[in-house]
């Protein structure tokens, strides 16, 4: 709704990052546990939480008879999110290094010398409250810068990565990510629920 609604402030006190196979669709209910398999939830992160960046480049139409441009026309859009990972095993290692783990009791783990692109579909969901949940998917993407990792006596070891959604192939009008949120019930819609 316009105007000033302060229940329409959201503060991001908990959340959750989940990976899957790239394409995998995100779950249509709300319900908990409803991130199941292929699903995987990548654990704890820092208090930063998740940074969402979006670039859009616009190119300017110049004319003869103007001197602001016409028009505008975009060229590139680029969505990322960034966060780092605190907990380090066989499913946030290879999502940082963009790789597959060396043997199947997942005891160690390969840096390929000549790496391949690791698409994946991201899911990052988020809690103000019992009530209200906001959910991100992104379909198709693939991490595309990690930070710095400090190994020290003082701190835990974080894997900070950028994930950047790539174009679905499944169809040129599919969106690079879908933002959906359970926003809290109302009072009529909590009369009609079931004792």
């Amino acid at each position: 709704m316009a105007g000033l609604n302060a229940s329409e402030i959201r503060v991001a006190g908990t959340g959750t990052i989940y990976v899957a196979p790239v394409h995998t669709a995100a779950p249509a209910d709300f319900s908990a546990g409803a991130w199941d398999a292929p699903w995987v939830n990548l654990g704890y992160t820092t208090s930063d939480g998740v940074k969402f960046i979006r670039k859009d480049k616009l190119d300017p139409v110049d004319t003869w008879q103007s001197v602001a441009p016409i028009r505008f026309v975009f060229s590139d859009r680029d969505f990322s999110v960034k966060f780092a990972l605190l907990q380090i095993n066989a499913d946030t290692l290879p999502f940082f290094f963009s790789g597959r783990a060396l043997d199947a009791g997942a005891t160690s783990f390969a840096l390929a010398a000549a790496p391949t692109v690791e698409e994946r579909a991201l899911g990052i969901e988020f809690h103000d409250g019992p009530d209200v949940t906001h959910r991100l998917h992104i379909p198709r993407g693939a991490v595309t810068e990690t930070d710095e990792t400090a190994v020290t006596r003082t701190s835990a070891i974080k894997l900070g990565v950028t994930f950047t959604a790539l174009t679905p192939i499944n169809g040129e009008f599919e969106p690079l990510a879908v933002w959906s949120m359970k926003p809290p019930a109302t009072a009529s819609e909590d009369a009609e629920q079931p004792a």
